[in-house]
């Protein structure tokens, strides 16, 4: 069986509900079994969204000692199986409903990268994508998960409301590198985020500075504390700095995570330091969701 034919039968040999539908017979838009859904969004391309999400998804499951899934949302251009050195397909739960996750360095990943061949183009019209989409998530069996960390697709469009929309998402971080034009998309993913009420959990700055491998001296080449500034004018958290540095890239390449083959490093460090502020402003939030008071009409 070709993959481009198991993943069409993946896709239609479960039954899809619409956002309503699961509201009306579950009374929530959570998934069975997942604490926190969170969104790791920016609002362009190319300033290292995914590896983020992958460093920090394992850093929550190794330094939080949390249960953690990966959910690869970018659909066109899906890098979590590179990222995280996953082989092969998911397989099929015993009652043939549900798709396993493929589990790597602790972290339970799915991603439209394991189900098609490793050069072939996703080309799909934004229906498709969203039913997609839909059997990524609640097609899964994921078990019990602390967190579930979604890499979003870059940008602001129907493919990311629709995530906001159908998934109960706990909060969303945005990452931006320093230069003046991430941070202008960065501000939209925020408003976006806003507007379909999802918290914003923080910023964090990508690509701070280029970190000689020789004299270890920082060269601020995208500008130097644009995301700062950033979340202090928009009042929300600042989570960090990660810097431009060689490791980070060739981990990405060859599948082995930073945070895993240089677990002591600077660069690890930080990584799980917003690991633990991630769980922090997540236990905030439930606090005050705990502490708003019930309205019954």
């Amino acid at each position: 069986m070709s993959q481009m034919k198991f993943v069409k039968i993946l896709l239609t040999s479960f039954s899809l509900r619409g956002t309503r539908g699961y509201a009306v017979q579950t009374g929530s838009l959570k998934i069975i079994g997942i604490k926190d859904i969170i969104a790791v969004a920016s609002g362009k391309g190319g300033v290292g969204k995914s590896t983020t999400a992958v460093n920090l998804a394992v850093s929550l499951a190794n330094k939080c000692q949390l249960s953690v899934g990966l959910l690869d949302a970018d659909v066109y251009g899906p890098s979590i199986p590179t990222m995280m050195k996953l082989h092969g397909k998911p397989g099929v739960s015993e009652e043939g409903k549900k798709m396993i996750p493929i589990e790597n360095h602790g972290v339970k990943c799915m991603s439209m990268g394991s189900l098609v061949e490793k050069d072939a183009p996703i080309v799909w019209r934004g229906p498709m994508v969203m039913k997609a989409l839909e059997q990524m998530t609640r097609g899964v069996d994921w078990g019990n998960l602390d967190i579930l960390v979604v890499d979003m697709p870059p940008g602001t469009g129907d493919a990311q409301i629709s995530i906001s929309q159908r998934l109960q998402l706990s909060g969303a971080m945005i990452v931006s590198t320093p230069q003046d034009v991430a941070l202008m998309d960065a501000r939209r993913g925020v408003m976006m985020f806003s507007k379909v009420a999802v918290p914003i959990l923080g910023i964090i700055e990508n690509m701070s500075y280029f970190k000689c491998p020789h004299c270890s001296e920082p060269s601020y080449i995208f500008g130097r504390g644009g995301a700062h500034r950033t979340a202090e004018d928009m009042g929300l958290r600042y989570l960090g700095e990660i810097p431009l540095e060689e490791h980070i890239r060739s981990g990405s390449d060859e599948g082995l995570p930073i945070v895993v083959s240089k677990p002591d490093s600077s660069v690890s460090k930080a990584y799980g330091d917003v690991a633990v502020k991630i769980v922090s402003r997540l236990e905030d939030l439930a606090k005050d969701q705990e502490l708003r008071p019930e309205i019954s009409l």
